[in-house]
């Protein structure tokens, strides 16, 4: 017999604005009937959905901390829901150790301590004073040591380096309640979950599926409403065009980078020595050098006698994606900061081209003044915004980054922060520049705005530094993973994070519970190579491998035509005026669209092939 659910929402519907945000009775995937969701004792769920379309606000809704404007919550006697909260309010709290024990449900001491002993957190710490990851240590120790049935994580990894995430997925992977968890960071989502929510224009669908099938079902979804979609007149098309298939033709754009992050991997562990030190070397020293955006020679640095950066050298290429990575105190801000000459090594030296501009894009991004709008920020209160060079009005601009164009008026205060997030990306990227700078870039990032932002960097011409906890991400992004143990010893890799991971791997493993300045493995261990490209020849013909390497430009070509028929057609003089004119570009615009559907099938079964 099955066992009753912890907790029920039935019906529910909630008005934000004079608007529907949840269940609107009018309209949404759940045919106006509300909001509706059944959560079992061992359910293990993400939720997924846009930057503001209210994840957060679902999970207030089911702590009862926000009361719907229809709908019932029915909850399990005794149920104990625990909600570990984005970002936790810690003012009114001297130690973290205060801020866990307040409140009316708050947990066992002796709990508190034994978690956070294991997360390696001092909950002694002044809580005014205490950095971002160790804030986020002393609000997973209070939530866990709860005993939860129920408990809901909105992005439980910020801030965490990468031994606070194992451990948390290992607990996680014991716990034997259920829970919620809203995250950008698909490795942690995949490892875990077991269903599917979606939140998407105030429905919520779900699917006994894990994350790991979600983009499946996001594609058949979106299918299904294009075919439905043909039906409407021809604004409605557009509009559907626009928001439904978008996503799925850019997931498909970016297989196509992927292939070319690959080759770029693969001639990356050419150039590596086998020490796996920074001497990359090409078949031409000379012409490597030239290319040479950033040169460190046997820089190092230590702090309180505790070496930070043991000596190393590195070359960075024009057009590199660096990724660096480690725990948090091991070094990865003094690295970038030395590589981008704001700190100093204490020996060699580091040289930089003489035409290298930067942009740099922290964790710490300053505030948005919430009382400027959309076009103060991107535009100085224009219509045109200068990107990179040229000239683009803010309206298509911000089309680009995934932002409505009729809020380009809206104040900033009424954004998300994830939203506030994407745009701040958009300002900063469209600045000229031939270095750009990441630090930590996907904290608050929904997954949509990650695969945009891993298009933008796959198209920049320049180079990127980037430090991140986010092991997908770094996969998908870079090309070199600079990897620091806490030792002082900078592993040099051709590819991303699990390509570092394969080489720590193979080195002895260290006794549990070894210090973070003990020794490492030694710097001599041969790197590892990068996943072997997808085989080609062996799958696909010489006309095969040909249609998958240009069929991706000629979506585009017919993506950009239809759009340009598609504005004259909402002309709602042209048929009036010249009705040859406007019957032969509606021809012209089937016909592309017949192509287009082709070349996409066409290129998603080569795809398919190509990638075994």
């Amino acid at each position: 017999m099955a066992e009753p659910p912890i907790l029920s929402l039935e019906g529910l519907g909630l008005q934000q604005g004079g608007r529907w945000l949840l269940g609107d009775p009018n309209d949404g995937p759940n045919d106006g009937e509300g909001l509706n969701l059944h959560i079992g004792p061992r359910d293990r769920m993400a939720l997924i959905g846009r930057n503001g379309v209210g994840k957060t606000t679902l999970l207030r809704l089911i702590t009862g901390e926000v009361e719907p404007d229809r709908g019932v919550r029915k909850v399990k006697p005794h149920a104990n829901i625990v909600w570990l909260e984005q970002e936790p309010d810690f003012s009114q709290h001297a130690t973290l150790m205060d801020f866990a024990l307040a409140g009316d449900n708050a947990p066992p001491e002796h709990g508190v301590e034994s978690i956070a002993g294991q997360l390696g957190i001092d909950m002694t710490t002044d809580a005014a004073t205490a950095s971002g990851g160790e804030r986020r240590r002393a609000a997973i120790a209070r939530a866990l040591a709860q005993q939860p049935d129920l408990l809901l994580l909105d992005e439980p990894t910020n801030h965490l380096d990468l031994a606070a995430i194992d451990w948390l997925e290992s607990w996680l992977d014991r716990y034997r309640g259920a829970f919620i968890v809203i995250s950008h960071d698909r490795t942690f989502l995949k490892r875990l979950t077991k269903a599917t929510l979606w939140l998407d224009r105030g429905g919520l669908r779900r699917k006994d599926v894990g994350f790991g099938g979600y983009e499946a079902w996001e594609a058949q979804v979106y299918a299904e409403e294009a075919r439905a979609a043909e039906k409407m007149d021809a604004k409605l098309k557009i509009e559907a065009h626009w928001l439904e298939r978008g996503v799925t033709a850019r997931r498909k754009r970016n297989q196509g980078r992927l292939e070319k992050l690959w080759d770029m991997r693969a001639q990356r562990a050419a150039m590596i020595s086998p020490g796996g030190t920074a001497k990359l070397k090409l078949a031409s020293d000379e012409d490597f050098k030239s290319k040479s955006v950033i040169v460190a020679e046997d820089i190092s640095k230590t702090y309180e006698d505790r070496p930070i950066i043991k000596p190393f050298s590195l070359r960075i290429q024009r057009g590199d994606r660096i990724g660096i990575v480690g725990a948090n105190g091991a070094g990865k801000t003094t690295l970038l900061k030395m590589l981008t000459k704001e700190v100093e090594p204490d020996t060699g030296s580091v040289t930089h081209a003489r035409t290298l501009s930067g942009v740099m894009i922290d964790q710490q991004r300053s505030l948005l003044d919430p009382k400027k709008s959309v076009r103060d920020v991107l535009a100085e209160g224009g219509d045109w915004i200068d990107v990179r060079g040229g000239r683009k009005h803010v309206q298509a601009y911000m089309k680009d980054f995934l932002f409505d164009p009729g809020l380009v008026d809206a104040k900033i205060g009424t954004f998300s922060g994830g939203e506030r997030s994407r745009l701040l990306l958009a300002r900063e990227f469209a600045r000229t520049s031939n270095l750009l700078v990441l630090d930590e870039p996907t904290n608050d990032l929904d997954l949509e705005t990650l695969d945009l932002l891993q298009e933008v960097i796959a198209d920049y011409e320049g180079t990127v530094l980037i430090v991140s906890h986010d092991r997908d991400f770094l996969d998908r992004t870079v090309t070199v993973t600079l990897g620091l143990d806490g030792s002082g010893t900078v592993d040099i890799v051709a590819g991303g994070y699990e390509d570092w991971e394969a080489k720590r791997k193979k080195r002895p493993v260290k006794k549990a519970g070894a210090q973070k300045g003990s020794s490492g493995a030694e710097a001599s261990a041969k790197p590892s190579p990068p996943p072997p490209p997808p085989p080609k020849s062996a799958k696909l013909s010489y006309k095969d491998q040909r249609d998958y390497e240009q069929l991706p430009g000629r979506i585009d070509e017919l993506e950009e035509l239809i759009a340009k028929g598609e504005a004259a057609l909402a002309d709602p003089n042209l048929y009036s005026a010249d009705p040859e004119r406007f019957a032969r570009i509606n021809g012209s615009m089937e016909l592309a669209r017949e192509e287009k559907d082709a070349a996409e099938e066409r290129w998603l079964t080569l795809a398919e092939r190509a990638e075994g």
